[in-house]
């Protein structure tokens, strides 16, 4: 995937969208020895309100700014009591994770190992936790402009409507790029890269895995 996209990008500008923080993004991308934000030509985390373009940052938005203190409180207190209450196999820690644009919830607990976020992921499938949990949050807090999107395989993100991944398209509007393509595996409506797919201003391209991704790059831009 290194190889590929290091190849893609002498064809064509690339970047990145995802929405965790940089911190857990960096984790993800960064190749020893490299910095992740000079390895693309943007880097948008956390749905593109944390931005860089070839490294230098774009000015920041916040989400505690946009609801308020009080109102972010009570919704993350309803949040706790509701996965106190929350009967699954096992729970870890870091259930409610604060981050700059977004809040990410996950049952399970972001602290999970990699078996138990494959083993809960395919518990959700069957028994719908986060898409009920999602269900309760929109009846609760339906005045609070809140979108709740469900991505990866452990939790689900609450940002304001328009604070999803189409966010970071707002970024290059002044760049007048004749096209842009999204990958992403999360294509579904409620999922995490279903806006941004299906926007009109990206040419949306549905993925299930980095050898899928790699061989559709090769297909568009690498080997013609």
């Amino acid at each position: 995937m290194d190889e590929t996209l290091r190849a893609l990008r002498k064809k064509v500008v690339v970047g990145f969208v995802g929405g965790s923080d940089l911190v857990k993004i960096t984790e993800q991308l960064q190749v020893t020895g490299r910095d992740v934000l000079t390895d693309f030509d943007y880097a948008f985390a956390e749905n593109g309100l944390t931005a860089f373009k070839l490294g230098k940052p774009l000015p920041s938005q916040s989400f505690i700014q946009y609801v308020g203190e009080e109102r972010y409180k009570k919704m993350v207190n309803f949040i706790l009591h509701y996965l106190a209450d929350l009967d699954i196999p096992i729970k870890r820690g870091t259930f409610v994770e604060f981050r700059r644009g977004m809040v990410n919830v996950s049952p399970i607990g972001r602290n999970a190992t990699i078996q138990e976020r494959l083993d809960f992921e395919a518990y959700d499938l069957k028994h719908k936790v986060r898409a009920t949990f999602v269900q309760v949050l929109q009846q609760k807090f339906p005045d609070y402009g809140l979108t709740f999107s469900i991505g990866g395989q452990i939790s689900f993100d609450v940002f304001p409507n328009g604070w999803d991944k189409t966010y970071a398209l707002g970024r290059v509007e002044d760049e007048n790029f004749e096209e842009i393509h999204f990958f992403g595996d999360k294509t579904f409506k409620g999922g995490n890269d279903y806006e941004i797919y299906s926007d009109p201003r990206t040419i949306g391209h549905a993925v299930t895995c980095p050898d899928d991704t790699i061989k559709l790059l090769k297909e568009l831009f690498l080997d013609n």
